[in-house]
């Protein structure tokens, strides 16, 4: 998959390389030439030093550098001297070296910061002294340094400096995923406050690209309802060495350029760099792969599937409303967390893209057809993209900062999952408050002033996720799908009270008529094949009714709870939503489901 948009080029980039400037440098004798030369063998075109807590190694690789440049004015360079010199010249050509450092937090936790080529070493000690860096730490490289800053006063004071901020190694040690770490009752609030910050520009992840559902891509795309904030996850080596070390058939220690990311710029400059991590194009990294097949964001979308976040249309056309599902999408898409919407091939992985014809007109039909038809005015971004040869479209919709969005004034859409529906009155009812309370946040009292002024460069404003709707669901049942609370007769009729487990709403006078597919499921589920206690698999007070595939191929699981005299039971609920003792139930990747019946 290539970007078509303003000549976008592939760069390989490692934002994570430790120098002899580390303490803990496996190879203390390796000169900064060797890193170098090796970053240029591994074709690399972007590369940081980031230290354990200071820029002590790339500031002696300009010392080293000013003093051959001195001695070249003077007259007084050695033959050996000649060549280093022409040496970094020509490899200052091949690479861009940005300067950096990896902060150690509060807690342990680890923290990139990466500037522009331009920023002076004393600029960046400052800012490591303001975060509680001790100068005993500062000179030795140290990765202990005691009471540091916390985590969230890192993301802040690096972000207002002008660098560019990546939470490091998220998924294993010190990283502030806490993998396997519990921190007591508030353990789950501050791994999402260390993830979703608006600070944070990206993840660095160990599995950048893997399809299980365990990965941190996985984890953080958007569909979980405590992790709104999708986030840009990227890869680095991490490199203590040049040379990998090698511990029988696997590697204990990387070397330089052992996991690498490509990024797709304009340009290979940090304000291109920056701007990036500043985007919601998540198309644009990638995990470089060698040998392989580049690395193609699009099909892992497919792969996926249809989600809350991610919609696919095979066809355009204006006949059998296929063009107006698109237009609904995006109603549905801003109104509940965003995301992205693909034209010109279908969710199914296997099946070959059909493209767009004509594809800059119809993209400008789609771009004139968003703005005349849905209120308020609601900024999108269209481009072209290119899979498996075919040209398509993508729409990538913000979380809408005025909702409700109407199309017509009048048409209120939601997305439930992988589905878009019209909204009903408590939906609507909801959305409004959620807006309402969304603002009251925007009103919060400024954060303090950095410790620090930002360097004095051109910077790109910030992305900014917009707050969530406060949420009253109940932390003891699953994070998605549907619980009936109630139900009575009315008009002949028997009406439902459904509550969405993804944001605690419930919504009053559902009948089997007026029932979308997951709640229209549920009913049929309750009236038909009531659940007892005895048809549960039991796993203390929790328990698994059943699992099945839906019309996609996505697993769904039929919950239990059980307490003070109480049986109830939660239907059509998605991996995204077993968190805590509910993933005891989720089925081993692959497996099939035990039905196939398509309620949802």
């Amino acid at each position: 998959m290539t970007p078509r948009k303003n000549n976008m080029q592939w760069f390989r980039m490692d934002l994570h390389l430790h120098t002899p400037a580390s303490d803990d440098y496996q190879e203390p004798a390796a000169s900064y030439l060797d890193i170098l030369r090796k970053a240029e063998f591994r074709g690399l075109d972007i590369i940081a030093f980031t230290d354990h807590n200071t820029v002590r190694g790339y500031a002696n690789m300009l010392r080293e550098v000013e003093q051959l440049l001195y001695l070249e004015r003077l007259g007084r360079l050695e033959a050996d001297e000649a060549r280093r010199l022409a040496e970094y010249q020509r490899l200052s050509d091949a690479l861009m070296v940005l300067p950096g450092f990896e902060f150690t937090a509060t807690f342990g936790f680890h923290v990139l910061g990466v500037f522009a080529p331009g920023t002076t070493v004393s600029y960046l000690e400052h800012l490591l002294l303001s975060l509680n860096v001790p100068p005993g730490a500062l000179a030795k490289g140290s990765s202990v340094v005691g009471a540091s800053a916390e985590v969230l006063t890192a993301y802040r004071t690096i972000h207002e400096a002008g660098g560019i901020c990546i939470a490091a190694h998220v998924n294993s040690a010190h990283g502030v995923a806490m993998r396997g770490q519990e921190f007591g009752a508030l353990g789950g609030q501050t791994r999402i406050a260390y993830t979703q910050d608006h600070h944070l520009h990206a993840l660095e992840a160990t599995d950048m690209g893997r399809r299980s559902r365990l990965s941190t891509q996985r984890f953080f795309d958007g569909t979980k309802p405590e992790y709104p904030r999708r986030m840009r996850i990227i890869q680095g080596s991490d490199a203590h060495r040049i040379n990998a070390e090698e511990n029988g058939s696997k590697r204990a220690n990387l070397g330089v350029g052992d996991r690498v990311t490509e990024v797709a710029l304009r340009e290979r400059s940090f304000e291109a760099l920056l701007a990036l991590f500043n985007s919601n194009d998540f198309t644009r990294s990638r995990p470089f792969q060698g040998d392989q097949q580049p690395y193609d964001p699009i099909q892992a979308a497919r792969e996926r599937g249809a989600t809350l976040v991610t919609a696919f249309h095979d066809s355009v056309a204006k006949t059998g409303g296929k063009r107006q599902r698109i237009i609904h999408d995006v109603c549905a898409l801003a109104n509940t967390n965003g995301g992205q919407i693909f034209v010109g091939l279908s969710a199914d992985a296997a099946q070959r893209p059909r493209g767009v014809q004509q594809v800059e007109q119809v993209l400008g039909e789609l771009r004139a057809e968003v703005a005349n038809v849905i209120t308020p005015a609601l900024e999108v971004e269209l481009d072209i993209l290119e899979t498996k040869g075919k040209r398509i479209i993508r729409i990538r919709v913000p979380r809408g900062e005025d909702r409700p969005y109407a199309i017509e004034q009048n048409q209120f859409y939601i997305r439930n999952e992988s589905e878009t529906n019209l909204a009903v009155r408590d939906e609507i009812v909801s959305l409004v408050r959620g807006n309402e309370d969304a603002g009251k946040d925007d009103e919060a009292p400024p954060a303090p002033t950095p410790a620090i002024a930002p360097a004095p460069r051109a910077r790109t404003a910030p992305r900014v996720a917009s707050a969530p709707p406060k949420s009253e669901r109940d932390p003891s049942t699953p994070r998605t799908g549907v619980e009936i609370v109630g139900s009575e007769q009315r008009g002949g009729s028997q009406r439902f009270i459904m509550r969405d487990l993804r944001n605690g709403s419930t919504v009053k006078n559902v009948t089997v008529s007026s029932a979308r597919k997951l709640w229209l499921y549920a009913i049929q589920q309750r009236l038909n094949q009531p659940v007892a206690a005895s048809d549960v698999q039991w796993q203390g007070d929790k328990g698994l009714v059943k699992k099945r595939h839906d019309k996609q191929g996505n697993v769904r699981y039929d919950l239990a709870l059980r307490g003070a005299g109480q049986l109830r039971v939660f239907y059509g609920v998605s991996e995204s939503g077993m968190s805590g003792d509910w993933q005891q139930f989720l089925a081993p990747e692959g497996e099939e489901g035990e039905s196939s019946e398509s309620g949802d």
